[in-house]
């Protein structure tokens, strides 16, 4: 059983987005609306000044969280497409590639 703490995204982290047009992309949780909705972007397709309003329920939470997007965020209140695309590179180089170099060895 998932801690409804653990659930909750926080401010820099990757998610996955589970439903919608961008099912399957990851983006960035910038700000948490309430405890259903959060305000997401990838410095790409969505910008920063055109955050995707998503309900938690829609999103998948990833283990990473972007120090750079976070400490810009709570410095200054926002943050730069290109941190954002910065951070989602970096989350699909280091994350995703190894959870796909991991599948290679199961014979």
């Amino acid at each position: 059983m998932l801690n409804e703490a653990d659930s909750i995204p926080r401010i820099g982290q990757v998610v996955r987005i589970l439903q919608g047009r961008e099912a399957g992309q990851y983006a960035v949780v910038l700000k948490l609306i309430d405890d259903r909705y959060v305000l997401l972007a990838d410095g790409e397709k969505r910008k920063y000044d055109r955050p995707k309003k998503k309900n938690l329920h829609h999103i998948e939470v990833m283990d990473y969280i972007s120090p750079e997007v976070q400490n810009s965020l709570l410095e200054t209140g926002r943050v730069t497409n290109g941190k954002l695309r910065f951070a989602i590179t970096k989350f699909i180089n280091e994350v995703v590639t190894d959870l796909k170099k991991g599948d290679q060895h199961d014979g």
